[in-house]
């Protein structure tokens, strides 16, 4: 039996329709970023600030997918303007700068079709929910769940930049059952990564489904012949059927 549900945020509970284009909206943050620090007085070369920023993102991005250890933008932007030898940031023009980054980011992003519908259903049936959401910023992620009313529906909400560890390692499956006081045989998790989400499931012993409406990814397509969900969904309303089998 199925007592606790574990979903994912980006394209589960949320979705942005640009799946694929994030290579035209990053660019778009990038010089956000810069026209915010450049506001608050910061005298950076555009043209350098943007590269070397990028650089150390990717850097970090390939590191965290090797070790599972969370990096966060705050310390990449940090790195950035030490290596550039502008002066470090106060937290709030920190906060302030972070927050501009993420705003176009933010606008694209949309409740799941059926979100409301399913995630009262499951309270009512007795589920305990959580979310688990990678994410190198924990204020991008805070603003998206409650711009889209989300916060009420789960407990806990485990961030991997607060954890310092991502998906797919166990232990950040085991905080939420731990807390829960769950077996990971009563657990699922709803996700559409097969890396992050599926095999980080699996390795933690908990049920998973694959949802697959917004998971047309290019780290999906290398590993869809090697990682294999329990469950494949292609929609929100589908998992109450799944659940019920289990």
């Amino acid at each position: 039996m199925i007592n606790g549900v574990i979903f994912d945020l980006g394209a589960t509970l949320l979705y942005t329709g640009v799946d694929g284009q994030w290579d035209k909206i990053v660019p778009r943050m990038n010089s956000d970023l810069l026209a915010s620090l450049q506001a608050q007085g910061s005298a950076l070369d555009a043209e350098a600030f943007i590269q070397r920023f990028a650089d150390n993102f990717a850097a970090m991005d390939r590191q965290r997918q090797v070790d599972c250890i969370e990096g966060t933008t705050a310390q990449v932007l940090a790195q950035t303007l030490a290596e550039l030898g502008a002066l470090p940031l106060s937290p709030t023009a920190e906060a302030r700068a972070l927050q501009a980054y993420y705003a176009y980011s933010e606008s694209l992003w949309r409740p799941t079709p059926g979100v409301y519908d399913l995630l009262p259903e499951l309270a009512a049936a007795g589920c305990k929910l959580a979310i688990i959401s990678n994410t190198s910023d924990s204020g991008n992620v805070w603003r998206l769940i409650d711009g889209a009313r989300l916060r009420s529906y789960f407990d806990p909400i485990v961030l991997s930049s607060d954890a310092g560890i991502r998906k797919p390692a166990p232990k950040i499956f085991d905080l939420v059952m731990e807390g829960w006081g769950l077996p990971a045989q009563e657990c699922v998790m709803v996700g559409d990564m097969l890396d992050a989400d599926i095999l980080g499931a699996q390795r933690a012993g908990l049920h998973n489904v694959w949802l697959t409406a917004y998971a047309d990814h290019p780290a999906n397509r290398a590993r869809q012949n090697e990682i294999i969900p329990e469950a494949k969904i292609a929609t929100l309303a589908e998992l109450p059927s799944v659940l019920a089998a289990w």
